[in-house]
């Protein structure tokens, strides 16, 4: 059963077409997983178990009578718990939306149940994803299943968990400042941040924001682009949306590397501080095995603008605009670390904010710049491995001068791939010596999303991750 719920998504696939594995069998063995796993967990917020046995017998039945086969027929996949789901909880990770039950899908959540997979439910979040760990006033803080007392990472750290811990080989996640990126690497998985508008965000409180993406966190990279070709695609009702159809992300994990320029850095050039130096050589180490794939391997001095600042202005701005009138309505319902954003993005002025955005497009210009040369971009994903479930934002790992590693520091390697909308995939590369897993980003070109697919699992080749399991049993 263990073996089963570790299966990757397209061996399912291949499985359950053959008719040589049942969807029913393969969603008890996943549901009696989470029964066991989620109370130490803590990865779903909630599990829709009666729905799930509907649709694998659904997904059965299609198959057993030859009707046409679905992309991702018979297969669990979770929600993250951010994304409405039509007459299933979504609770935002809010106090404010804690018995909330959406009337229409979000446009991922509806093209997943029309892919024709078994959804277990709504994924942990901290509260609208405003941090980079998942605990909220809902319920219990998501756990690292490499460690459990340490954090999953956030904002997607029950998606993580939850593929870390075979509760499921396809989660979706999102992705604001890293929260798809944060706890693929805290975790051990793969996870993709698509190019900005690869996926539609619909509804959303501020299409123009350009800054969060949705994407695919599994255990495989093919499993990422068999899980993305569902998911991907435009869609009228958010204006930013690329108008064009997926590529075949599958058969892109099938191309070669000869000849791409690939870039190494192990600081972006401003966290020169913020980078363990265990997890800074892990990393290095992963990147310098791309010129075994054919790739020509560089490391430039790079000279970006530091974001920092204005990222913090931007994102203290976005959130603390959205939740302003509930922090004056219920106080007590707001954590500590978002009422210090709403407090702090009060204080700012238009103008401050203005030349924030002014800012962001200076450093687009710079990266836009810098991949007129390479192809890639490789870094470390987070600069440390998970830190304890219990410390709060500003109680961090220390950095390598001592200093606690406060929540922006925390992902310089993450928000400046939001900001200009380039993809960017984080893969498994290794673990440190307390044994918990590293991460190393690989960065494309604009639109190149199928190029970061094929770079991922040419490395994923040469060094595969997924034999490695947390020690839950």
């Amino acid at each position: 059963m263990t073996d089963l719920c570790y299966t990757p998504a397209v061996e399912l696939r291949r499985l359950i077409r053959a008719k040589q594995v049942s969807p029913v069998e393969v969603t008890e063995a996943v549901l009696s997983r989470i029964d066991r796993l989620n109370p130490v967990l803590n990865a779903f917020i909630t599990v829709t178990p009666d729905l799930a046995r509907q649709e694998a017998r659904a997904a059965e039945a299609r198959v057993l009578e030859g009707e046409g086969v679905l992309p991702l027929d018979g297969i669990p996949y979770s929600i993250k718990d951010l994304e409405p789901t039509a007459g299933i909880r979504t609770t935002f990770g809010s106090k404010f939306f804690e018995h909330n039950v959406p009337a229409e899908d979000g446009v991922v959540a509806s093209r997943l149940r029309a892919s024709g997979g078994v959804l277990l439910g709504k994924t942990n979040t901290p509260h609208f994803g405003h941090k980079d760990m998942s605990d909220n006033l809902i319920g219990p803080p998501c756990r690292n299943p490499w460690k459990l007392d340490r954090t999953s990472g956030g904002s997607s750290g029950g998606a993580g968990a939850a593929v870390a811990a075979g509760l499921g080989p396809l989660a979706h996640g999102s992705d604001g400042a890293g929260s798809i990126r944060i706890p693929s690497a805290l975790c051990g998985v793969f996870g993709l941040k698509p190019s900005f508008g690869r996926v539609p965000s619909h509804p959303n409180t501020d299409y123009w924001s350009a800054r969060s993406h949705n994407g695919p966190m599994t255990r495989t990279v093919r499993d990422a682009a068999l899980m993305l070709s569902v998911m991907a695609g435009p869609d009228p009702r958010d204006p930013l949306t690329i108008d064009a159809p997926p590529d075949d992300y599958l058969r892109a994990c099938e191309g070669d590397l000869k000849g791409l320029r690939v870039a190494w850095s192990g600081d972006l050039g401003y966290a020169t501080s913020e980078v363990a130096p265990e997890v800074r050589a892990i990393a290095e180490r992963a990147a310098r095995r791309f010129p075994d794939l054919g790739c020509d391997l560089e490391a430039p001095t790079i000279r970006w603008p530091d974001p920092r600042e204005f990222h913090k202005v931007i994102w203290q701005v976005s959130i603390g605009s959205r939740m302003i009138d509930r922090a004056i309505e219920r106080p007590a319902w707001i954590e500590p670390t978002l009422m210090q954003m709403v407090l702090a993005a009060g204080r700012l002025s238009a103008i401050e904010y203005a030349k924030a955005l002014l800012a962001r497009t200076v450093f687009y210009q710079a990266v836009r710049e810098f991949f007129d040369t390479y192809d890639l971009l490789l870094t470390p994903q987070m600069p440390v491995a998970a830190w304890s479930v219990d410390a709060g934002a500003n109680e961090g790992p220390p950095d390598v001068q001592g200093r606690p590693l406060l929540f922006l520091d925390r992902v310089p390697f993450m928000y400046p791939f939001n900001f200009t909308g380039y993809p960017a995939a984080s893969v498994p590369c290794g673990f440190t010596a307390e044994g918990l897993p590293v991460g190393l980003q690989i960065v494309g070109r604009w639109h190149a999303d199928a190029m970061v697919l094929r770079a991922a699992a040419g490395f994923e080749a040469i060094q595969p991750w997924a034999e490695h399991r947390p020690p839950l049993g």
